[in-house]
């Protein structure tokens, strides 16, 4: 008896418990494809809300006076001149415009327009600087904000540079902050005090073991940017905690397909 009981448990539980069940979504630099979005864009981050997703990635610069700003690549064109973004003052980089008519977004404008988000958690990438000292200035100013506005609980933090989340381990300790350089395993991370890896979907293709091995050690699992049907797909069957995408729709589509 004891046995049949233990067997029609063990059915209940993975009845309710899919494999993809717990996967949620990161839309990448926001939920940019969509009219009047950007990326980056404070549109992007309401979108991204809007698709009650698990979080909405942006990417964050000091730029060369000092102030915390909004964008991807170190470089930009701007009406045929090239800005190096750690090198150029707030003041020019403010004249460029996003693809949907925003001006390039502060920091601090971003969270500001965070604390009014429902649904998302916000998901900073530090950028790697020319320097430690730049990137620790950055550091402490964002987390400040943060703090500052009451977020600690809805913000997480990624960094291709060690530098970074050695500095957010000495003064934000128990913020959730992930590796994204893919180049160490997952008791290396575990070791670091990490939260876990957010590693590039070709690295989870060559190590699709360290998924299982992030879990067992209890550590979180985040690939990017996952866009394609089977890319998803066999994302989802190996179970990681968070797929970060261009393509926040299909996932979702995906995803509800699977029940």
């Amino acid at each position: 008896m004891n046995k049949r009981i233990f067997l029609i448990i063990a059915l209940i539980v993975c009845v309710l418990s899919p494999s993809f069940s717990q996967t949620q979504i990161i839309g990448h630099r926001g939920f940019w494809k969509t009219d009047g979005s950007a990326q980056n864009s404070i549109a992007a981050l309401q979108k991204a809300d809007s698709l009650k997703l698990y979080g909405s990635e942006v990417d964050l610069w000091l730029s060369a006076d000092g102030i915390a700003v909004v964008n991807h690549d170190a470089t930009i064109t701007d009406n045929g001149e090239k800005l190096v973004v750690q090198n150029t003052t707030f003041d020019r980089l403010r004249k460029v415009v996003l693809s949907n008519g925003e001006p390039m977004p502060t920091a601090e404008e971003y969270l500001d327009e965070f604390v009014k988000c429902k649904n998302t958690k916000l998901i900073i990438e530090f950028k790697t600087h020319a320097t430690a000292d730049q990137e620790r200035i950055l550091t402490q100013k964002v987390v400040d904000m943060v703090n500052d506005r009451g977020l600690q609980d809805r913000v997480e933090y990624i960094a291709f540079g060690i530098n970074y989340l050695n500095v957010l381990n000495d003064i934000a300790p128990d913020a959730p902050a992930y590796y994204l350089n893919g180049d160490m395993a997952p008791n290396v991370v575990k070791a670091m005090g990490l939260s876990g890896i957010d590693y590039n979907l070709n690295v989870i293709k060559k190590y699709p073991e360290w998924v299982k091995e992030c879990h067992d050690l209890g550590l979180k699992v985040n690939v990017w940017t996952v866009n394609k049907m089977e890319d998803i797909n066999i994302m989802l069957d190996l179970n990681v905690d968070f797929i970060t995408t261009d393509e926040p729709l299909l996932v979702k589509e995906i995803i509800e397909s699977r029940k």
